[in-house]
């Protein structure tokens, strides 16, 4: 395992204090940097795990907290109030991500030029929010995120590479939702990729995601090889965008 760094940090929002973990990479090197949004349980110690996962491959990664002060959820309850809180106020959304992305931008080793998100579930749809706003960032992933929009994009305004990573078998995304994603980037002239795993369900990347499932009676699976397949989409997409 590489000599990694983390630390948590605090930065700020319209009045709220957001808590997120910053994972360093071992060389001293400026490194682009990855902002990594929460599913909707919150910055857990998955999505910490994942930043760490990308501070070993050479990005300065930033766990983002887009609850405030980082509220994370225990059951499905919970996380569905913390979600709809957030999207209810769209305004505070875009501001708390605006903030994550310059909060990463700012650190001394992260070249500001070379900047990417990636999100799962809740997490997934928000960093595509940011692609179709046009949030300075050079690739945006989705991992079995929801993929309704907020915002249509003007034909030309989605200047970040879109990638997302779809279970084929994800019974939480509506195949209409995944037809209209699909033309929503088209006629927005975006370059964007998106993959449907064959088999896979919501959670496909996230080990605790069977557990879940079998406890809230939501259709949740973990696939371990669809998990190092999106990981690997992923990574091939920053190659050529973070370059």
């Amino acid at each position: 395992m590489a000599d990694i760094r983390t630390e948590t940090v605090t930065y700020t929002a319209g009045g709220t204090t957001l808590r997120g973990f910053l994972a360093h990479p071992a060389s001293t090197a400026k490194a682009p940097g990855v902002l990594v949004v929460h599913e909707w349980w919150g910055l857990n110690d998955y999505i910490r795990g994942r930043a760490r996962m990308l501070a070993e491959l050479g990005y300065t990664a930033l766990a983002a907290d887009m609850y405030g002060e980082g509220k994370t959820a225990t059951d499905p309850a919970g996380a569905n109030d913390a979600m709809n809180a957030v999207l209810a106020d769209r305004g505070a959304l875009e501001a708390r991500l605006r903030a994550a992305v310059d909060r990463l931008k700012s650190e001394p080793g992260v070249d500001a030029g070379r900047v990417a998100a990636i999100g799962y579930c809740f997490g997934g749809a928000v960093v595509l929010h940011a692609a179709r706003i046009g949030l300075p960032l050079a690739a945006v992933v989705s991992f079995h995120g929801a993929l309704g929009s907020f915002h249509k994009p003007a034909p030309g305004s989605v200047t970040a590479k879109v990638l997302v990573c779809h279970g084929a078998a994800d019974a939480l995304v509506p195949a209409t939702d995944v037809t209209a994603f699909e033309q929503e980037m088209r006629e927005a002239k975006a370059d964007y990729r998106l993959v449907q795993y064959p088999g896979a369900k919501h959670g496909f990347t996230n080990p605790e995601a069977d557990e879940n499932g079998r406890k809230y009676g939501l259709p949740l699976a973990y696939d371990a090889a669809v998990d190092r397949q999106s990981w690997s989409d992923m990574r091939e997409l920053f190659t050529r965008a973070l370059a």
